[in-house]
């Protein structure tokens, strides 16, 4: 027995390794990258003030909301969207609604106030949800008229001069499909959860997004906050829906089809990020389904393509990198074991754990990146940097939830579009009395509590053992686990005990 395991559990620990070391080392790759251009942001933001005056030559936009019940949120999106500093006649919005609550009437009355008042907004109700948001976009994009498509989720906020902003880009390339503003976070300092949120998503568009626009590489169009080109859509083969990421699907069609897209970091769209661990652990699992669902349709695309090799190395990454989670849960469930056989004499010699210290090249990747990305964005980068261990522990206690989801993305099993609930308190301060916080405890919470236990018990090991080098990524293990675990009920706790006693 302990002979088997001294061969497999130091292979399995190197697969686990060799396999993150690929995703850092990209990652790393685009820090440096980044690193060269110094700074994220191209020249100062543009004052408002400065932007170029939309008139009647300019095209027709059509702005896009998609909404599936988001009553707490649906008239803050539309009045901001209302206010958007375009020509009047120019500017159609479509309130995409596949609400089967009372976002139907809150939207239904909002939409009449604003056509009052002369703006051309409709409300386009689906009685079905085919398709999901792609099915929405789908319907909307037939009924509009602008040649410009603009789309927002119900928790974003543009400002005024958003179209001003980007709509510019479109004239100075005929081949620009889509352009992409940067997220920003209306409530990232509530708790150490948004803060953590802020922080990933911060290195995505500083780093990711901004490096692959920059070497020529696919980017994508992130779901919301950016507008598209019509034709570029009707190209590509419109939308579609077999998979949960839609816009990442689009992406590479269009960009395969020949569209270019690019990014503009100067252009900041505030957004809600969740607040609790249930929304967080769904959106989640929604991204990594979808992105692996495209993945496995679209990779095989990108290496037929006549695209250069680095543009489908790239591209073959940024598709895979939700692969990384089950090699994370494999270094968890192997790095203590690997530890106590070392002990006891048994397992590979010095050399295999030199050779296993390259793996500090994957964690040097995405230390970098994180910290490229709050220099590029942040005054006080230095001081948010802080946040990279708590970041990384909330990344591997996902690793379960989302290897989940990467594998029945793999077998083909589909899935609603759930989505991510939206409480509309900027700050997230009563988010647990929403009628859409969740209060139920999902079953994969039983198995990253049993993880949970299992790291830190390999925590104690190796301390006793003092492998004091190894002791920092052990307590990621553990802290994550624990982190998700603990978060989590303590979070459906609170909304349980907030809502209504039951009528008597």
């Amino acid at each position: 027995m302990v002979a088997a395991l001294e061969v497999v559990i130091p292979a399995l620990y190197a697969i686990s390794i060799a396999v993150l070391v690929v995703y850092g080392g990209n990652l790393l790759w685009l820090a440096v990258f980044h690193a060269r251009d110094e700074e994220l942001i191209d020249g100062p933001v543009p004052d408002p003030d400065n932007l170029p005056k939309p008139d009647d030559s300019w095209p027709v936009v059509t702005v896009q909301l998609p909404l599936y019940n988001e009553a707490t949120v649906a008239e803050r999106l539309i009045d901001a969207c209302a206010a958007l500093d375009y020509p009047r006649r120019k500017l159609e919005i479509q309130v995409l609604d596949d609400s089967t609550d009372d976002t139907v009437k809150v939207v239904e009355k909002r939409v009449s106030y604003w056509q009052d008042r002369g703006l051309d907004i409709v409300h386009i109700h689906r009685t079905d949800r085919t398709g999901y948001k792609a099915g929405a976009l789908e319907n909307g994009t037939r009924l509009a008229r602008g040649d410009y498509l603009a789309v927002f989720d119900a928790d974003f906020l543009p400002q005024p001069e958003f179209l001003r902003q980007m709509m510019p880009k479109f004239f100075e390339d005929d081949n620009l499909g889509m352009v992409q503003a940067r997220w920003g976070h209306i409530n990232q300092d509530h708790s150490l959860l948004t803060q953590v949120q802020a922080f990933g998503l911060d290195a995505h568009f500083a780093i990711e997004q901004h490096v692959r626009q920059r070497s020529g590489c696919f980017m994508n169009f992130n779901g919301t906050a950016g507008i598209w080109k019509r034709q570029c859509i009707e190209d590509a083969g419109g939308w579609e829906h077999d998979t949960l990421t839609e816009d990442l699907d689009l992406s590479y069609r269009a960009q395969l089809a020949g569209w270019r897209f690019e990014y503009l970091p100067t252009v900041e769209v505030p957004s809600e990020l969740p607040a609790d661990m249930n929304a967080l652990r769904t959106q989640q699992f929604r991204w990594t389904k979808g992105a692996v669902e495209t993945a496995l349709k679209m990779t095989g695309r990108l290496w037929r393509s006549s695209e250069p090799i680095r543009v489908k190395m790239e591209g073959t990454m940024h598709l895979t990198a939700h692969f990384a989670f089950p090699f994370i849960l494999l270094a968890a469930f192997t790095h203590a074991p690997l530890l106590l056989l070392k002990s006891l004499g048994y397992g590979p010699g010095e050399t295999y754990f030199g050779v296993m210290g390259l793996g500090l090249i994957g964690f040097a990747g995405f230390f970098l990146a994180q910290l490229f990305a709050q220099r590029a964005l942040y005054p006080d980068w230095s001081s948010r940097a802080r946040l990279f261990p708590a970041f990384m522990a909330g990344s591997m206690g996902l690793a379960l939830s989302n290897t989940k989801a990467l594998w029945q993305a793999l077998r083909g099993k589909k899935t609603a579009f759930v989505r991510t609930p939206k409480y509309g308190d900027t700050q997230s301060g009563n988010w647990w009395t929403s009628r859409y916080a969740i209060s139920e405890v999902p079953r994969v919470i039983w198995g990253e509590a049993l993880l949970a236990l299992y790291c830190t018990v390999g925590l104690g090991v190796t301390i006793v053992l003092g492998e004091w080098a190894a002791i920092p990524f052990q307590a990621l293990f553990a802290a994550g686990f624990v982190l998700v675990t603990v978060s989590n009920v303590q979070q459906v706790r609170t909304v349980r005990q907030a809502a209504p006693a039951p009528a008597t």
